[in-house]
């Protein structure tokens, strides 16, 4: 097969900015140099809940500031895991937490730890640089090695430690009157270099949701940040900052100290819309197909996941670059299924639209979903749940997906029989057909993950939870969320990964989760015998992982096919 998504050497005035982005350039660098950081160890994110009864006091209205007609109580203090059965009564709850890089070895061995700036750290007042998680939201904190191997990006909030529903508080620019979660907090990308210094820039975008993905791009004097995440948590019709502020971003990296940045309004790179298929006449929710969550860059092209939400597609998209035909429709994917141009080059001013209509038919479409991935509204389809994917070669994309969720239990043979019965959850590996001109599912990677099989984590319950359907605090693996991965001399892959969990545990994403690693073979395009994962991580009392990614400074597969050819 002929590469599809062969590297073009574009020339550098490509990444010239319009003036509107440059005007949001800032840079923080945090004071003190981080850990020294190796190329070839793994960088994984984790957040750790300030686990403190006081947290949150029962009887307490929820969320913060809410009017009368949208307060719930509190029905638990902040004493963890209890203190996420909140969530059963606020469907916002979640309280900021620090955020952790550790530095390992291939093999799981911890080499270092590397604390993001926070409010809990002495000598961090609210003037400085910070940054935070919402715990337990499950799709922040993803990784992103930029395709140059300099800078590692991940999202979270401009907001102190221990603050109560923020995730899907509104932006200071982008305020939505309808928001039943009234409060208003920055999204904040982070870039970390490999000298260990970490770079913030704040966005009014993803109002009423949150960020969950970024990637950097260089290119001479010129960075950009690539965003991917969800907008919206009011009524109908929404506000044009939320429309705009959805799914995929662009956004210069910054140059400024946080305290000094004043961004305006989000500035969308790409959109899709389910008319785009020609078996799709009615629109979804303005700005609701695009609730993205994973992201990566691989020979000049952007690509897109979507594996949530009742609108839209879940599914694996691309942003096409090379214009539009006569009827404004995406050159690669006029009826919205396509393959990358080798001629494609990387986004970078935002996605142009018109003002007068954006409320009512929202952005227009300049993203295809890649031929031979689903197709199927998300709203019919019920085992699809993309989450990140890694890029091996022109011909293979492993994809995880995270599971349906289900908490269904069979307490007679101890086991989430839901979970334990499904066949795409896991890693999926899609090749290149030739025959159909687009990618197959070749086969999914379970072994070892034991889905749906409870597991125990020291200090974490293991009785029931009687506000929660009486069902077993123990988690168990439903799938995997983020991952990454490396091509070996030998032929062979390998790729670490986030589990995703079901429990009973108030929220599913508080329970403890797991680091996982397998080794595949690139070329087998049936299930290999014995390929199998392995365990490198779990996450303790109090804390999830989220993201995984190579440290800054080692060399991408970008890099590699770059310099081949």
């Amino acid at each position: 097969m002929t590469a599809r998504f062969k590297y073009s050497r574009g020339s550098a005035s490509r990444l010239a900015l319009i003036a509107s982005l440059s005007s949001l350039a800032t840079i923080g660098v945090a004071e003190e140099r981080g850990a020294r950081l190796h190329p070839g160890n793994l960088m994984v994110s984790r957040t750790v809940y300030d686990d403190k009864p006081s947290n949150v006091r029962v009887g307490t209205p929820l969320p913060p500031n809410c009017a009368p007609a949208n307060c719930v109580a509190a029905t638990d203090d902040g004493t963890f895991p209890f203190v996420f059965n909140n969530v059963l009564a606020d469907d916002y709850f979640g309280i900021t937490s620090k955020i952790i890089l550790d530095q390992l070895t291939p093999d799981g061995a911890l080499v270092s730890s590397l604390e993001v700036p926070n409010s809990s750290q002495r000598g961090v007042p609210p003037s400085k640089d910070q940054m935070v998680a919402s715990f337990s939201s499950r799709s922040e904190l993803a990784l992103n090695l930029s395709p140059d191997g300099e800078r590692l990006t991940f999202m979270g909030y401009l907001a102190p430690v221990n603050a109560i529903d923020v995730s899907n508080s509104n932006t200071p620019g982008v305020i939505d009157p309808t928001n039943p979660d009234p409060n208003a907090y920055y999204r904040v990308v982070a870039e970390l270099d490999k000298e260990g210094h970490f770079h913030f820039t704040k966005t009014n975008a993803f109002s009423g949701d949150n960020g969950r993905a970024a990637i950097s791009y260089s290119r001479g004097d010129v960075t950009l940040l690539y965003a991917a995440g969800n907008a919206g948590n009011g009524s109908n019709p929404q506000p044009a900052g939320v429309v705009l502020g959805a799914g995929a971003q662009i956004m210069a990296s910054a140059r400024r100290a946080l305290v000094s940045q004043q961004p305006g309004a989000p500035t969308p790179v790409a959109s899709f819309n389910i008319t785009q298929l020609p078996a799709n006449t009615k629109p979804d929710k303005v700005g609701k197909d695009d609730n993205f969550r994973g992201l990566a860059i691989f020979h000049n092209t952007l690509f897109f996941t979507k594996g949530s939400g009742s609108n839209g597609i879940d599914t694996v998209y691309f942003v096409d670059t090379t214009g539009v035909d006569a009827n404004g429709r995406p050159l690669q994917c006029p009826e919205g299924v396509g393959l990358p141009s080798r001629s494609a080059h990387l986004p970078n001013a935002p996605l142009a639209y018109d003002e007068a209509t954006l409320v009512t038919n929202g952005l227009p479409s300049n993203m295809c979903i890649l031929k031979g991935f689903n197709t199927t509204l998300a709203k019919t389809t019920t085992n699809v749940f993309p989450f990140g994917l890694w890029i091996a070669d022109e011909n293979t994309i492993y994809v995880a997906d995270e599971g349906d969720g289900s908490t269904k239990y069979d307490a007679s043979k101890d086991l989430y029989t839901n979970a334990a019965a499904q066949t795409t959850a896991g890693l999926q590996k899609w090749v290149f057909d030739q025959a159909t001109g687009g990618f197959k599912l070749a086969y999914t990677l379970q072994a070892g993950l034991d889905l749906g099989v409870p597991y125990t984590v020291a200090g974490y319950p293991t009785g029931t939870n009687a506000r929660n359907k009486n069902l077993p605090w123990s988690p168990a693996t439903d799938g995997l969320r983020n991952l990454t991965g490396r091509v070996n001399r030998d032929g062979t892959v390998t790729i670490w990964a986030v589990t995703s969990t079901v429990s009973g545990a108030g929220d599913q994403g508080a329970a403890p989760n797991r680091l996982v690693r397998i080794v595949d073979d690139l070329a087998a395009t049936t299930l290999p015998a014995g390929a199998k994962f392995t365990t490198v991580k779990t996450a303790g009392f109090a804390e999830v992982l989220r993201g995984v990614a190579f440290a800054p400074g080692t060399m991408t597969e970008h890099e590699r096919h770059r310099k081949h050819f």
